[in-house]
């Protein structure tokens, strides 16, 4: 059970906008978790949490990552909006008192996705993209997957946010190319 402090905490580090983002990815993680038979305290734990390094302002973000000596690879240095998940796994564990790994993990990678990524790191992955507040392009068939078949669901997922990011000349983040790639040699193998 997640303790009323956390809420408010959340709320004040990340505004209402944000938080109420979070609570939506919370709800999403919990029906995919029961979707998938797994645990969904932990879904409901790395859902409200996933964007809590979401710090307001740049510098305060770029601030928080050195003062927990988190280590930028370039693309973060040049795409500070991928920061908040590494940084997020760290307030976690250091704020939240959050010491699960596999929660830990989810929200490191909800933003990349990994080669070889757990569960939990795919419903928080597929969650934060479809929550209810979500409107792009694809947004559907990623939900409609979602509850058919995760990584399947992933794969479009990440098809997509390429395609996206591609148009917008944006930096691809090795991890994703990575968790694309495994995902369909795992297709490929079935």
């Amino acid at each position: 059970m997640i303790e009323q402090w956390i809420y408010d905490k959340l709320k004040k580090d990340i505004g209402i906008q944000r938080f109420n983002h979070s609570i939506g990815v919370m709800n999403t993680s919990i029906e995919l978790a029961k979707c998938y038979n797994y645990s969904v305290e932990k879904a409901k734990v790395a859902g409200l949490l996933h964007d809590c390094g979401k710090l307001q302002g740049e510098i305060n973000l770029l601030k928080m990552a050195n003062d927990f000596d988190i280590i930028l690879d370039n693309v973060m240095k040049v795409n500070k909006e991928l920061i908040h998940s590494h940084l997020g796994a760290e307030i976690a564990k250091k704020v939240y008192n959050v010491g699960d790994q596999d929660i830990l993990n989810a929200i490191r990678f909800h933003t990349t996705g990994r080669e070889n990524m757990g569960l939990l790191e795919k419903i928080v992955y597929i969650a934060d993209l479809i929550e209810p507040g979500r409107d792009f392009q694809g947004v559907e068939e990623i939900r409609r997957l979602a509850y058919e078949d995760i990584d399947k669901s992933l794969l479009f997922a990440m098809d997509n946010t390429l395609k996206f990011v591609i148009e917008k000349g944006n930096l691809i983040h090795l991890d994703t190319i990575k968790a694309r790639n495994h995902l369909i040699i795992l297709k490929n193998m079935e």
